[in-house]
């Protein structure tokens, strides 16, 4: 319960960020469309926000370049536990990226649990404490193909981003809909501890990242309530036999600067080579990071190069 109760005081945290970052979580100009699939405008040209979705509407940021004649890459951003897309977004900055890469950029949101946070039920460990009868992983799926139908997706090119509850949702949804999803991000989130309730059919580009000092989320692994979540590496390895990589990962490779607090290059890079086609595994470990780091510069823009420059074959 303690570290339930640290989760919700990351929301507050991320709330307090979201605030002063002003108008980072949104677009120039915006459109509402009904619950239905498409818009009035927004689905054959790029301007802005649409809001799509029916009873649990999203956020859709459509890049200025779009114009419906060539297919995009579609990115969908998943909260943490106690967040929402809105205050998601003003921590991961991606808005600007969608812009300078041409990608739509959707921003579900999670359902609220009996205390009013916003949830996504992902793993028997995170986050439905709850336990209400919500099925995410079919509801997300739906968001993906309402918005094929609005808009000129590359169904090669659906790819997840997600930190904490959100990591360990993307996770989900690799493993649910791999012949959807062609790769995904996690901050702080994890797979699930038993490795036979992944059911992928095909391989998926996994990125994960993790501070090795996070309380919350812990990275060698913990639990909440009664179940238990595995570690960091262990989420990677499980992705790096169900992808059929290389049994150990390439540890030569740069340190990169994604937390802004701690002095010079502290993220560790491992990555697992001579995957299948279509499948990659990372492990991104931040020295001495937390569960909110204080994201530099060059988080947004990295963790977009992965997720776009790992489509499906």
């Amino acid at each position: 319960m303690r570290a339930v109760m640290r989760m919700l005081a990351l929301g507050l945290l991320l709330f307090t960020s979201a605030c002063s970052s002003g108008s980072s979580a949104t677009t120039s100009s915006s459109a509402s469309s009904g619950g239905g699939g498409s818009s009035s405008s927004g689905a054959t040209s790029g301007s802005g926000e649409v809001v799509i979705g029916g009873s649990r509407p999203i956020k859709l940021v459509v890049p200025d370049s779009y114009d419906g004649t060539k297919a995009v890459p579609l990115v969908i951003l998943l909260h943490g536990y106690s967040a929402s897309g809105f205050v998601q977004e003003a921590y991961f900055k991606l808005t600007a990226q969608a812009e300078k890469h041409g990608f739509l950029y959707a921003i579900p949101e999670g359902t609220e649990d009996a205390g009013g946070l916003k949830f996504w039920n992902a793993s028997d460990a995170c986050c439905n404490f709850g336990k209400i009868d919500v099925d995410d992983s079919a509801y997300l799926t739906s968001v993906i193909d309402e918005i094929k139908k609005a808009y000129n997706v590359d169904a090669k090119r659906v790819h997840f981003i997600g930190h904490s509850n959100g990591g360990f949702m993307s996770f989900r949804m690799a493993c649910d809909h791999a012949d959807v999803v062609a790769s995904i991000v996690s901050l702080a989130g994890a797979m699930p501890s038993d490795p036979r309730t992944c059911k992928a059919t095909e391989p998926v580009s996994v990125l994960h990242i993790h501070g090795d000092a996070d309380a919350t989320v812990v990275y060698e692994g913990g639990k909440f309530s009664s179940a238990s979540y595995p570690s960091a590496r262990e989420s990677v390895l499980q992705w790096s036999k169900l992808n059929a990589c290389a049994a150990t990962p390439d540890t030569s490779l740069p340190s990169i600067d994604l937390e802004m607090k701690l002095a010079g290059a502290e993220t560790t890079v491992e990555r697992f080579g001579d995957c299948k086609p279509g499948g990659a595994a990372e492990l991104w470990t931040i020295a001495k990071g937390g569960h909110l780091p204080s994201l530099s510069p060059e988080f947004a823009p990295r963790a977009i190069e992965f997720l776009l420059s790992h489509p499906k074959p």
